[in-house]
């Protein structure tokens, strides 16, 4: 899960500055916009991923956990990687968000692709 989360971050930065070189080549500064499409897509692809891992790090942790207080596990849960039942993936989706690994990142690239439309272009 971490090397899709670098590989989101590192897709969008190529995406949005080919964009961007496209749009400057072309002289047309009202389409810097279209580069906040994959900024957006791959900000939730991100917040997704990142909140997967923390859903199988916590049954993990819980598997860990069950061994430590009973001494030894049963079978049927020694390979067993389920996720658990009812996931909301708006609020997994949001909670993730949150997290300094990905809104920094992509607010970044926000504010650069502003910069580019305004200042630069």
């Amino acid at each position: 899960m971490a090397s899709n989360s670098a590989n989101c971050k590192t897709w969008c930065i190529s995406l949005v500055s080919a964009i961007i070189v496209v749009i400057a080549d072309k002289n047309k500064p009202n389409y810097a916009w279209i580069s906040l499409i994959p900024i957006v897509l791959f900000f939730l692809l991100d917040s997704y991923y990142l909140g997967q891992e923390r859903n199988f790090r916590q049954i993990y942790n819980d598997f860990v956990k069950e061994l430590h207080s009973y001494g030894e596990i049963s079978i049927d849960k020694l390979f067993a990687l389920k996720p658990p039942k009812g996931i909301n993936v708006v609020n997994l989706l949001f909670t993730s968000s949150l997290s300094f690994s990905i809104y920094p990142f992509y607010l970044t690239l926000v504010l650069t692709v502003i910069i580019a439309r305004y200042i630069i272009l």
